[in-house]
């Protein structure tokens, strides 16, 4: 199944370089730039071999000295060469997002990190929740309009599908206000975030649309002082090429002490069926 338009999210990212909020528009990437920096700080490891995979290489390329690659289906990198790899922002709109870990995985050596971070499933839940009645109030139907964003435990599983050993998912959630729905779609112009999906309507969305959307989103989702909110949530992936040396669960029935001893209490024995 193709999910992304790939030419269209081309011309929308070239594009939003062009528009003067351009800079102002990733901001949320920024956040995500500074959140990467401080957990690569925590690892006690220092990394010479480092690569990015991302569309955005205006702000992730300051993970420096990394290598840095687009986001396209087949990625640029060489097996076994690097021993970190960052997939940042860019692996919601992947078609096959576990293909794009495992070319990461494989780009790795031994024991080597990837860290992936994407716009998690409560992003932008408003403005979905907006579009979808105001479009069935106006044309009677639903179109695809606002890309599909994975929920976190389904997202960390991933990891462990692609092959990396001690998977770990968390989230951090921000809620942005907007002085008007116009000046929320303008920022998701900017970004390079507007509709790219395979399955989107090929005509501009009517009038009568997205009056109806700013004005649920306004009585639905507005603060005291009348300031539209936008829920941003982002998903950070963690996980390690396997290796021999890394911390490994033991098989079921190998325990060599008793659980109610280390509790210090009396064990009892369950029950027997009948």
């Amino acid at each position: 199944m193709t999910l992304t338009d790939c030419a269209a999210l081309i011309r929308h990212r070239a594009r939003a370089r062009c528009l003067p909020g351009h800079d102002e528009a990733l901001f949320l990437h920024r956040l995500a730039l500074t959140d990467l920096q401080e957990r690569l700080g925590e690892v006690n490891r220092r990394f010479t071999a480092p690569a990015v995979v991302t569309g955005f290489p205006e702000v992730f390329g300051e993970l420096s000295p990394a290598k840095v690659v687009p986001d396209d289906d087949l990625i640029a990198l060489e097996s076994n060469a690097h021993d970190l790899v960052v997939h940042a922002m860019s692996l919601h709109w992947a078609s096959d997002p576990i293909g794009q870990l495992v070319q990461c995985r494989r780009a790795l050596r031994p024991d080597g990190l990837c860290l992936v971070v994407l716009p998690g499933g409560r992003s932008l839940q408003e403005l979905r929740t907006s579009l979808a009645e105001a479009e069935a109030t106006v044309t009677g139907g639903l179109s695809p309009r606002v890309l599909p964003m994975g929920e976190i435990r389904d997202l960390g599983a991933l990891m462990q599908r692609a092959g990396f050993a001690l998977p770990v998912a968390d989230s951090l959630v921000q809620t942005v206000e907007y002085r008007s729905f116009p000046a929320l779609l303008a920022d998701l112009r900017a970004a390079g975030e507007t509709n790219a999906l395979a399955g989107r309507l090929r005509h501009f969305t009517r009038r009568a649309v997205l009056a109806e959307a700013a004005r649920i989103y306004a009585g639905s989702y507005s603060t005291s002082e009348g300031r539209l909110k936008a829920t941003v949530e982002l998903v950070f992936l963690t996980g390690w090429a396997p290796h021999e040396s890394q911390q490994r669960p033991l098989r079921p029935g190998s325990a060599r002490a008793r659980l109610a001893d280390a509790l210090g209490v009396p064990e009892k024995p369950l029950p027997k069926d009948g």
